[in-house]
């Protein structure tokens, strides 16, 4: 018998990102909290730990324009680890718990305490470390000081040596910031060894872990600095065209992203080796990764970059079939599911299909009152990801008190429950995605705690506010595991 792939089985998980863990310091982190998530997770019958990108942000914390696509954000590392390891001592901060500094002055102290141990046996694995992912670290290092000695303005606006990456100018740099650069290799190699402690931990738990992967880079990022062949910029890193969608249902103008768009040709003529490479890392952190904006691998839509909205623009193909294709024959397994939501095209669903990749399925967006909606659980397929709301979502309770009349009475009908009849939203949806025949049902850890408007990640087209939201075990009740599991055992999940 042939064992069904990771993909194919049916299983349950939440979707909650480590920033959103309790935590002791400011912000949640892949510590001792996340350990303790994972044994609720498994307690609970949930085989699947959704998250957000891991990489490090800008100053607006939005996980979809990291600095890098391969490194880990240096905010997530746990400081209890430091301190059992004995390379921090809390007491030596005189800075209060809650600064926003707080942590990044932890890192430099526990940086000086490990160099002074001299411990061979840990300076070789940081050794073997930088050695092994030397391809974007070298990079990523030398730009991240390098946005800290110019007070954090883009990579364009650096002196012109260092702009266009001179030989001689980045030399002069990695001998004059060499400290600096051995903390920044110092974090992401910490970075990288909690995470496999906890990826290992996880999969003691029968838990696996599910990424995000968005398909745009942000143009202040290392990998447009150091790799701007890839993109279709000039030297001087100006884009005659960006990235977005088009004016939809959701929004008249469309979405001006401001990303720069890849150069395909080029891409393709290297086979791909920066994709192979990107994914690879993701590989290393994520059982299951979920390719944001999938659309794009069909086509992109393109904006000429003096436009001010999305309006104008047009669709222009991508290689996503022949990319694919090397993805397959460079890696074992590939679990990839593909974000599918907005306006999809028959070309886009077939080269989703072509690879057997599943979509997504959000119960937030199905009872619009048609019967016809592809989100409703009667036009579900196993081959797909049910959500009830995602990231960008509203929680669902606060989605069912905004409903208008008739979606309220059309939800009301396709349940089957009397329209005065008192519902127990969110979890009325939470069963609704349990009992679907997608293959994987995800809710969001703020529907299980039947949390409110106020709990949201994000609300899309707005840059304040988001992405801060954390949760307290204490807003959990007594039985909640135990009444999950009973559900995901009742759906055989």
């Amino acid at each position: 018998m042939i064992e069904p792939t990771l993909l194919e089985q049916r299983r349950a998980g939440l979707l909650l990102h480590p920033t959103s863990l309790p935590g002791s310091f400011l912000g949640g982190d892949i510590g001792p909290e996340a350990f303790r998530f994972i044994d609720f997770l498994a307690d609970s019958g949930c085989s699947v730990w959704q998250m957000l990108p891991l990489g490090p942000t800008h100053e607006d914390g939005s996980p979809y324009q990291c600095l890098s696509v391969n490194a880990g954000n240096p905010l997530l590392i746990s400081l209890d680890w430091l301190v059992d390891h004995d390379w921090l001592d809390l007491s030596q901060l005189e800075i209060p718990r809650d600064s926003a500094e707080y942590r990044t002055q932890c890192l430099k102290l526990a940086f000086q305490k490990f160099s002074n141990k001299n411990d061979k046996a840990w300076a070789k694995n940081l050794k073997v470390f930088t050695k092994k992912q030397a391809n974007w670290l070298n990079d990523f290092t030398l730009f991240m000081v390098l946005k800290e000695v110019f007070d954090d303005v883009s990579w364009n606006e650096w002196p012109v040596a260092l702009t266009h990456r001179t030989n001689k100018a980045l030399k002069e740099a990695r001998i004059k910031y060499a400290e600096q650069i051995a903390q920044i290799e110092f974090e992401q190699f910490v970075f990288f060894t909690q995470w496999s402690e906890l990826r290992a931990y996880a999969h003691e738990r029968a838990v696996k872990l599910f990424g995000d992967m968005p398909i745009f880079v942000s143009f202040d990022s290392s990998d447009v600095w150091a790799c701007r062949e890839n993109f279709l910029m000039d030297k001087d890193g100006q884009c005659e065209f960006i990235a977005g969608v088009p004016p939809d249902a959701f929004s008249d103008t469309g979405q001006r992203w401001g990303n720069p768009l890849y150069d395909w040709d080029y891409l393709q003529s290297t086979k791909f080796d920066w994709w192979v490479q990107r994914f690879a890392t993701q590989l290393e952190l994520f059982d299951i990764i979920r390719v944001d904006h999938f659309r794009g691998f069909e086509a992109s839509w393109f904006i000429p970059a003096d436009e001010e909205t999305a309006i104008i623009g047009e669709w222009v193909k991508t290689p996503g079939k022949e990319l694919l294709q090397v993805l397959n024959e460079n890696f074992k397994s590939l679990p990839l599911v593909a974000e599918d939501l907005g306006v999809i095209t028959d070309e886009v669903v077939e080269l989703r299909n072509q690879f057997s990749l599943p979509g997504m399925k959000i119960l937030q967006f199905a009872f619009d009152g048609d019967s016809r909606n592809l989100y409703l659980p009667h036009h579900h397929e196993k081959r797909c990801v049910v959500y009830t709301g995602t990231h960008d979502n509203d929680t669902t309770l606060g989605w069912y008190l905004a409903l208008d009349e008739n979606s309220k009475r059309f939800l009301h009908d396709y349940l089957g429950v009397d329209e005065e009849a008192y519902l127990d939203m969110p979890w009325v949806l939470n069963r609704m995605a349990l009992a679907s025949v997608a293959n994987l049902a995800i809710l969001p850890m703020q529907d299980i705690l039947s949390l409110d408007s106020s709990h949201r990640m994000n609300e899309p087209s707005t840059t304040e506010g988001n992405w801060s939201w954390s949760f307290e075990w204490e807003q959990l009740w007594p039985s909640l595991s135990t009444d999950l599991n009973k559900l995901i055992k009742l759906y055989n999940r």
